[in-house]
């Protein structure tokens, strides 16, 4: 079967700093990649480059079977993207910034329209069709973002930390949304710090480190070789951190006076 996204031997560095130390992955049609790291491990490095936000670095990335390098903007129209931090144009509303959107992805006026409101009508904010932007909540804001990132039916979504400010409901809501995704063919690279929600979405986990690839497989064949029933406890291990009771019980000591 071919890849979807293939990345060979992916470098990075910023200076004499070199983030990205070589990562390979072949993801397939279908896949959900919980893409997971500590803070500066290279996962938003990862996703700009696939993104082709960031251009220059070393290696190989294909995308819908085609170098990336060589077409940057062409297999754009088949993706969507919610970023862990979006400046959305506030002063719009969500009717004028959603058609604004998918205007670029050449769909139609009136079914951008018809779309956007059911699909604002299922995040219970409808109502707030006309609303400016700059009036609503965090949650608010990102229901908007993940609407705009599904309306023109991608084939890839690259998700980072997709489920902030969002109420337990949303956050049932989309996690059965990517599923009935991934069963259409639809692929998901999702990147976020909250690892019971990356286990049980992804398909398949990718924990990196310091710029390189330490575990790729499902969470049960990590956990098999791990010998760990949670992620949680995987990652930790995996990362080399276990002074978390111990920072915790000192944090405690701290604000108590003790």
């Amino acid at each position: 079967m071919s890849s979807i996204i293939k990345i060979t031997n992916l470098r990075k560095s910023y200076g004499t700093n070199e983030v990205l130390k070589g990562i390979n992955l072949d993801i397939q049609k279908g896949d959900i990649v919980g893409y997971i790291g500590p803070n500066g491990s290279g996962k938003s490095t990862t996703v700009k480059i696939l993104l082709s936000i960031l251009t220059d670095y070393e290696g190989d990335i294909e995308i819908f079977g085609e170098n990336i390098k060589n077409n940057p903007v062409k297999y754009k129209s088949k993706i969507g993207y919610v970023p862990e931090v979006a400046e959305l144009y506030e002063s719009l509303t969500p009717r004028e910034f959603l058609n604004f959107l998918g205007g670029i992805y050449g769909m139609d006026e009136s079914e951008i329209d018809t779309k956007a409101m059911q699909l604002m009508d299922i995040f219970g904010i409808k109502e707030s069709y006309d609303s400016r932007i700059s009036s609503f909540s965090k949650g608010m804001k990102q229901k908007v973002l993940i609407i705009s990132s599904m309306i023109h039916n991608p084939d890839i979504l690259f998700l980072d930390e997709p489920l902030s400010g969002l109420d337990a409901n949303s956050v049932a809501v989309l996690k059965e949304i990517l599923h009935q995704l991934s069963k259409k063919g639809k692929t998901i690279f999702y990147s976020s710090h909250i690892m019971d929600v990356v286990e049980k979405i992804s398909s398949r986990i990718v924990l990196i480190k310091d710029g390189q690839i330490l575990a790729d497989g499902s969470f049960d064949e990590l956990k098999n070789i791990n010998l760990d029933s949670s992620l949680e406890n995987i990652f930790n291990q995996l990362t080399g951190f276990n002074d978390h009771t111990d920072l915790a019980k000192k944090f405690v000591d701290i604000i108590g006076g003790e």
